[in-house]
């Protein structure tokens, strides 16, 4: 078990101040708080040992002990592995362009993985299988996944539909009913237009995914489903790009579970789409 540190700093800004007292603390003393008890950590933070079990759950945790296994994975690991996320170079070579970009997308795969929930995963891969209308919403950089997941979900012959401004995604979002799935794509969980398409497509029935940053916010909050996705590099400039790949790497474990769970149709499907294209491919035939 980790993801408990990755966890707390993806949360700092969405915590109360009680929580997030607690929160900073932990992140300074990692090696200390996973050998304290509940009662401990309550007298050298001045909270109450109820706080400390908001946060954990706050977390994803089911208790303290949880949230103190994940801390301790995350100390176990951080000698096997570089987990700074590095600054990317603007005149740096070429070698450091590669190697800093290079980096930080793999860190954010790997920091992904720790707080992604199986379960939610799960419900994810059950929901939009079993849906007969899938609606997926991003804006900018978040429309590029969803324009993704479209083309991926067509291939294996998913009704998609996808919705980058928010008179498409209304329009969409009054239409679905409860057998369909709205999945909103949101780094931040702040958008107003994917909140609001949300928010209709629920009124009407529609079961709610998200795809966002770890901790509470409008979005996720929205959610039947929540799946997270982990970005901590401080770089303006690098964000954008981690996070996107990130992103990308949830919906190709989302895309695999829905084939898996109708393989022979899918596989089908695949080639008569393959099959549709190849002859606009040059040198077709020879």
């Amino acid at each position: 078990m980790k993801g408990g540190l990755i966890s707390i700093q993806e949360s700092l800004d969405s915590l109360k101040p009680s929580e997030r007292k607690v929160a900073e603390y932990i992140l300074k003393h990692p090696d200390e708080v996973v050998k304290l008890s509940i009662q401990k950590l309550s007298q050298r933070t001045n909270v109450s040992e109820a706080t400390i079990i908001r946060l954990s759950r706050a977390l994803n945790c089911k208790g303290f002990q949880e949230l103190k296994l994940r801390i301790a994975g995350d100390l176990a690991n951080r000698n096997e592995q570089n987990q700074a996320y590095q600054e990317v170079p603007i005149n740096g070579s070429v070698d450091s362009v590669i190697a800093s970009v290079s980096n930080n997308n793999i860190q954010s795969i790997q920091d992904t993985l720790s707080v992604l929930s199986k379960d939610e995963v799960e419900k994810a891969i059950h929901a939009l299988s079993k849906a007969r209308k899938i609606a997926v919403y991003g804006i900018g950089a978040s429309a590029i996944i969803a324009q993704d997941f479209k083309q991926k979900l067509t291939r294996i012959n998913r009704w998609c539909e996808t919705g980058f401004d928010y008179d498409t995604q209304g329009m969409i979002s009054a239409n679905l009913t409860e057998d369909d799935v709205a999945f909103g794509i949101s780094y931040s969980g702040q958008t107003e237009d994917i909140i609001r398409s949300l928010t209709l497509a629920k009124e009407n029935g529609a079961t709610i995914i998200s795809l966002t940053k770890f901790g509470s916010n409008p979005v996720s909050d929205l959610a039947d489903i929540s799946l997270y996705t982990s970005s901590l590099e401080k770089s303006i400039r690098s964000g954008a790009m981690s996070s996107r790949i990130s992103q990308l790497n949830v919906i190709d474990i989302l895309y695999v579970g829905i084939m898996s769970q109708n393989y022979d149709e899918s596989i089908a499907a695949l080639e008569r789409t393959r099959e549709a294209v190849k002859m606009s491919k040059r040198n077709y035939g020879v």
